[in-house]
């Protein structure tokens, strides 16, 4: 916990932690110590906190396979280097996604349970056990008399010598042998040396096999001391339900036998939910006890925290995360149930002050298309769904020699320095800095909790539990829940009965549809009910999102705009004091406002987002501006190559077929006059906000790809120059620059640079489909680059709509 005080301090310059992260891909792995180090600096002069490492798919030649020395040593090298310059340096702990590799064997790898099912007569039958895969191993036979999908019930038979014995009967009947296979799921994404099956994650002998083998290595040659977590990436080990000490785990936890029971699985009989229900628990329980606690005191043991993505396949629940020590999730949608808020759910009844994201995953796919206003917007539907830590998906490393646009993940954003945007990476990631640490002090308030249906996800079969929910729960509760202004967190069993009910705040549990909990409030009676509860409210809705933070003597309130268009509204907040303070993220300063009598008014223009703090402070009386908007009338010049020449405005570079390939900078040039001026009076230049983008655009974009839908008056970001002196950046809504220090009386030069993103360039790359073919060649088909055919589509570089400047005077 913390005071205002405390928090208003350090606000403008907030320590280093919750500094955005980026995920690191090493392609190949094919780096050298050189541009380690030189990307390393890259990252920390733009304001990022570190990097989590990743080892992926080669992109070139691979001199240095994955697990070798040299290998080991680069990976030890990154680390100590990024210690020296003040960064987090965390490790993946295996290459691609899920664990395994060569080093996994058919006794520690992922395993399904098969059913072979036939009809046969009355006749006695010696059937031979056949592997129709190595490493398929029979686990039970049973038989059930009547014609295939007659039969109720089941009895087992027995094997023995390799043979199932199915004895005779008395007409026709059904056969059901069960076998246990291998799901054959090998690794994916993985790099040169890193290939073989994906562990079982329910055997904690497979677990450890996965550390002595890669683990360890990986983190010993990090070192201990250095990392600041090591990470397992979210769950895909698909259609595994199955593990050889399976009979005797569920018999111990669920009290009865799974063998005489195990058709029920298959078959529809009375009791056969119950049966699936203990079944994905015990798997749940399993993945929990054999692979998350089995890496977290593993790394406990080096003193370092474990960070996981606990959900997918196997049936992880929002309890699971339990187990580890750092929780993440990804998926943005602030009204919706991402995996996001999977994990800042677990997290907030867990007692974990900070969560992470997997931020970015598919922003504006493809690589290079992101702005900084693209990142801006996903990261404030993150901080909505209760995440305080950014880890950006991601950075790839690509040689400073590598022709054209160079090496690219397969998907999402490419967020490096080779975005001619990054002159103002610095300023977007202080931004999310100040706000990442803020959303870390004190504690969520969300009265409201809404109930995991777990057994009716667990009785309909999928694996994916988290999946499942979601579905269950649907998007009308969360949905009603945010656009009243108020926050919720997801409970389910097991915090239900392990979490301290002084901690937990049971005041409104919702239970969706079909659920069997009692005691909640249905669905129906949502709207009534929420009515009821004291909290933040916002009028009108439209796109307002609010999270509360409870410090020890305050509050703290973040609200952000997630809509394509300027937002006035009315915020009302229990206990109202007289006078509010508003922090602005993007600069530090803090204003002090008085509430008027209905309420706080609040103007927050696309994608903007503020921080409200009530305060008892004395405030200064309302006050007004009167606006004076000014033409500019001067000329202009643009330059792209130290060349002048003149310019209409609005001009967007890829109207003329020279520019549309070109990704970099233009500096535009005008002459301001000015008169003198009133010492109060501010001299603003303001580009407009931006139109809202047709609706047929980019329609290509799965619906997990964030773009912001704006076309902004700027194409992508500016650095602002008045007299040679720099005034700001803009890469935003409002898109507006105090020029007030700068401005003198007379004649003023006006600079404004324009940088666009490096989309255009890979458009035109002739290099990378060859290289990618190239490398498919050499080491067998890995990936696929995603939309890259789309690179181009509705691009809008350069100065879009002509400055103004407003004069603001107080009234």
């Amino acid at each position: 916990m913390a005071t205002v005080d405390d928090v208003r301090r350090q606000f403008r310059t907030p320590p280093a932690e919750g500094r955005p992260m980026v995920r690191w891909w090493w392609f190949g792995p094919s780096v050298e110590r050189g541009e380690l180090e030189r990307q390393l600096r890259a990252m920390a002069a733009a304001g990022l906190g570190g990097a989590e490492v990743a080892f992926v798919y080669p992109m070139g030649p691979v001199e240095t396979p994955f697990g070798s020395d040299e290998f080991l040593e680069l990976v030890g090298y990154a680390a100590r280097t990024a210690r020296e310059l003040g960064l987090r340096f965390d490790v993946t702990l295996g290459s691609g996604w899920s664990f395994g590799g060569g080093h996994i064997g058919p006794e520690h790898a992922a395993r399904r349970l098969s059913w072979d099912r036939r009809e046969i007569g009355a006749d006695a039958y010696d059937v031979p056990v056949v592997a129709a895969w190595p490493g398929d191993e029979v686990v039970a036979a049973f038989v059930g008399e009547g014609s295939a999908g007659v039969p109720a019930s089941y009895v087992e038979v027995a094997m023995s010598n390799g043979m199932i014995r199915v004895p005779a009967g008395r007409g026709p009947r059904e056969v059901l042998i069960a076998s246990s296979r291998l799901t054959g799921q090998n690794v994916k994404r993985a790099a040169a040396g890193a290939e073989g099956p994906v562990l079982d994650h329910y055997s904690a002998a497979a677990a450890a096999e996965h550390i002595r083998c890669v683990a360890e290595p990986l983190l010993l040659a990090a070192t201990p001391e250095l990392p600041g977590s090591v990470f397992c990436d979210s769950l895909e080990v698909y259609r595994a339900d199955w593990t050889p000490q399976l009979f005797d785990d569920f018999s111990r936890r669920r009290g009865y036998e799974l063998r005489p029971r195990l058709y029920e699985l298959l078959v529809d009989t009375a009791e056969s939910a119950q049966v699936r229900i203990d079944f994905r628990r015990t798997l749940s329980e399993l993945y929990e006890e054999n692979f998350v606690a089995v890496f977290q005191r593993w790394a406990a043991g080096h003193g370092v925290p474990f960070r996981i993505q606990s959900y997918g396949e196997p049936p992880a629940t929002m309890s699971s995360y339990r187990f580890a020590d750092l929780f993440e999730g990804e998926g943005w949608g602030w009204t919706r149930l991402p995996e996001t808020r999977w994990a800042s759910s677990a997290a907030s009844l867990y007692g974990r002050s900070v969560v992470s994201a997997e931020a970015w995953t598919w922003v504006h796919s493809p690589s290079f298309r992101a702005t900084p206003l693209d990142l801006k917007g996903e990261a404030h539907e993150h901080f909505l769904s209760g995440v305080n830590q950014l880890i950006g998906h991601g950075w790839p490393y690509s040689p400073s020699s590598a022709p054209g646009v160079g090496w690219i993940f397969y998907a999402s954003g490419a967020l490096d320095d080779r975005n001619p945007w990054w002159p103002v990476a610095p300023d977007l990631f202080g931004y999310l800095h100040r706000l990442s640490w803020l959303l870390q002090q004190g504690t969520p308030v969300r009265p409201v909790k809404v109930y995991v249906p777990a057994a009716e996800a667990y009785a309909e079969g999928s694996l994916n539990l988290y999946r499942t929910a979601r579905r269950l729960i649907g998007d009308e509760v969360p949905r009603t829940i945010r656009e009243s202004g108020l926050d919720f967190d997801l409970v389910d069993d097991d915090a239900l009965e392990l979490v301290d009910p002084g901690l937990l705040d049971l005041g409104l549990v919702v239970v969706p549809e079909g659920s069997t909990f009692a005691g909640g409030v249905a669905v129906g009676e949502l709207v009534e009910r929420l009515a009821e509860v004291p909290g933040p409210r916002v009028s009108p809705r439209d796109d307002i999102g609010v999270v509360h933070r409870r410090l020890d003597d305050g509050d703290v309130y973040f609200l952000a705009n997630t809509g394509n268009q300027t937002r006035t509204f009315q915020f009302d907040i229990p206990d109202a004091t007289a006078a509010f303070e508003q922090w602005d993220a993007a600069t530090g300063k803090i204003s002090l406002h008085r509430r008027s009598s209905d309420g706080i008014s609040l103007t927050l223009h696309p994608y903007e987002a503020t921080v409200v703090v009530p305060t008892d402070d004395a405030a200064p009386d309302l006050t007004t501006e009167k606006l004076t908007r000014a033409t500019i009338q001067a000329s202009w010049q643009v330059s792209f190559d130290n060349s002048p020449s003149s310019v209409e405005l609005p001009h967007r570079w890829e109207d003329d077929p020279a520019r549309a390939a070109y990704s970099g900078a233009a500096s535009y040039q005008t002459e301001l006059e000015l008169p003198e001026l009133d010492p109060k009076t501010r001299v603003l230049l303001d580009f407009g906000t931006g139109e809202p983008a047709p609706a047929d655009t980019e329609t290509y974009l799965p619906p997990n790809s964030y773009r912001a839908t704006l076309v902004p008056p700027i194409g992508v970001a500016a650095e602002i120059w008045l007299n040679d002196v720099a005034c700001g950046t803009l890469w935003s809504p409002p898109y507006r620059v105090d020029l007030t220090d700068a401005a003198v009386p007379g004649h003023n030069t006006l600079r404004i640079t324009i940088h666009n993103t490096a989309a255009n360039a890979l458009s035109a790359d002739p290099h990378l489909l060859p290289l990618v073919e190239s490398v498919t060649t050499d080491y067998g088909h890995r990936f696929d680059l995603q939309h890259i055919s789309h690179a181009a589509d509705d691009l809008n570089s350069g100065l879009l709509n002509p400055p103004t400047l407003l004069l603001t005077t107080p009234a």
